[in-house]
């Protein structure tokens, strides 16, 4: 029921205009709950089960940042629990999708594998830098050359 009171709250805060906006008593009729009802969750102070979830939250965004934003939510939970807080991980990862808390973990460095190897000779360029042709198909260029001392394909005989 509380969704529906918050969904209200929330529709109405954020019209552009309250012209515009539906009225309360209409909003209320649309989703069947009584205006009354509405109006008793507003002035209802804030749980303490919300006010722990408020509390976690700031915590969790602390600890999140802290660490570089590369934490998801087990590591944050462990986090939480060595210092004395008494959570649980399924807590800790709603509350981070809720704050939209999303861990970008660094890929870790590699040596690049297009680097020319140091042994290896100069290519040779065939064409003198010149691709042009006058008509189609008369120069091809790609290399399709096998490496040299490289033996040639011969196909294996029937027999295994």
């Amino acid at each position: 029921m509380s969704e529906k009171y918050a969904f209200i709250d929330a529709e109405y805060a954020t019209a552009p205009q309250q012209d515009e906006a539906p009225t309360v008593t209409q909003m209320c009729e649309w989703l069947g709950v009584a205006k009354s009802g509405y109006y008793d969750w507003r002035k209802r102070p804030e749980s303490e089960t919300e006010k722990r979830r408020e509390m976690l939250k700031l915590k969790i965004k602390a600890v999140f940042e802290y660490n570089n934003e590369e934490y998801g939510y087990r590591r944050v939970h462990a986090v939480l629990v060595r210092s004395g807080e008494s959570v649980d991980d399924e807590t800790v990862r709603k509350l981070m999708r809720e704050l939209g808390l999303e861990p970008c973990q660094p890929r870790p460095w590699r040596r690049s594998l297009t680097e020319q190897d140091s042994s290896a000779g100069p290519i040779p360029d065939l064409v003198c830098r010149d691709f042009t042709a006058s008509r189609p198909g008369e120069k091809m260029v790609g290399d399709i050359s096998a490496p040299r001392g490289a033996l040639p394909y011969r196909p294996r005989s029937g027999r295994r």
